[in-house]
């Protein structure tokens, strides 16, 4: 292998995080599942537990009337009363979720959920031994009309 090729392979090696222990990515699940699943439960102490108190989630809309670049905004208020009213109650038999961890840096980290309804980019964040979701990009899946819990 030529010098600048072990360089390259060096410098790349070096720039790749540690891979989280495992301690860490259960608790990073954790605090996803319970942003999901009690959606889906309609626990609203769930999904709160799991939420920063100055969340900011969104989904794009793209251009809308009244602006460019049109966001949906949503507050962890907001969030926590659509699940109050059941907005995404599903029976657990049609449950079909996934939380993946992207990455994790020091109390960073960022994480993908998905269900068959919706996806969720999280940015979550550590404070003290808890990972809580600050910053949530969401996207709504196109639905069939028979199989979709009511709107996010």
């Amino acid at each position: 292998m030529s010098a600048l090729a072990l360089l390259f392979a060096a410098a790349a090696t070096a720039n790749t995080p540690a891979a989280p222990d495992a301690a860490t990515v259960a608790a990073i699940e954790a605090t996803c599942f319970d942003y999901v699943d009690g959606q889906l439960e309609a626990d609203p102490q769930r999904v709160a537990r799991s939420l920063h108190p100055d969340l900011a989630k969104r989904m794009v809309l793209g251009e809308t009337p009244d602006e460019r670049l049109g966001l949906r905004r949503m507050s962890k208020e907001e969030l926590v009363g659509l699940t109050r009213q059941g907005a995404l109650k599903t029976p657990k038999a049609e449950w079909d979720r996934t939380c993946r961890v992207l990455d994790v840096t020091g109390n960073a980290a960022s994480v993908r959920l998905e269900t068959p309804w919706f996806v969720d980019y999280f940015h979550m964040g550590r404070f003290g031994e808890r990972w809580i979701i600050v910053n949530a990009l969401w996207y709504s899946k196109p639905r069939a009309a028979s199989t979709a819990p009511a709107a996010k």
